[in-house]
C-alpha cells in the first residue's frame, strides 16, 4: 500500500511538472507574440503620425513649407528607423521639378502604406 502511494505521488508530481513546463512554453510564446504585436503597433502609430503630418502640412497646405515644419517632418521620418523610407524621403526632398516631386511623393506614400503591419 505504501509503495502504491509512493508511485502515485511520483506520477502526480511528474504530471504537475510536465504541465508547468508546457504552460511555461506557452507563456513565453505568447509573451513574444505580444512584444512583436506591441512593436508593430508602435511602428504603425509612428507611420500614421508622419503620414498625417505630411498630408496636413505639405499636401493640403496652400503655402510653402517652413523650416520648423521641414525639421519636424525630417525628425518624424527618421523615427521610423526604416532605411528604404528615409531614402525615398530624400528622393522626394531632392526633387528638382514639380513632376519629379509628384512621382516621388506617390512612391513615398505607397511605401508608408506598405509599411503598416496588420
Amino acid at each position: 500500500m505504501k509503495n502504491r502511494s509512493s508511485i502515485l505521488s511520483k506520477v502526480i508530481i511528474i504530471v504537475l511538472l510536465a504541465g508547468n513546463i508546457i504552460w511555461g512554453f506557452q507563456y513565453f510564446n505568447l509573451k513574444k507574440e505580444v512584444e512583436v504585436s506591441l512593436h508593430n503597433q508602435v511602428l504603425n502609430d509612428k507611420v500614421l503620425a508622419f503620414t498625417n503630418l505630411f498630408i496636413d502640412k505639405v499636401l493640403t497646405s496652400n503655402t510653402e513649407v517652413d523650416f520648423d515644419t521641414r525639421l519636424k517632418l525630417e525628425n518624424s521620418i527618421r523615427e521610423l528607423e526604416n532605411k528604404n523610407i528615409l531614402t525615398q524621403w530624400q528622393k522626394f526632398t531632392a526633387s528638382k521639378t514639380e513632376a519629379d516631386a509628384q512621382i516621388e511623393v506617390k512612391n513615398l506614400l505607397q511605401m508608408l502604406v506598405n509599411n503598416i503591419h496588420a
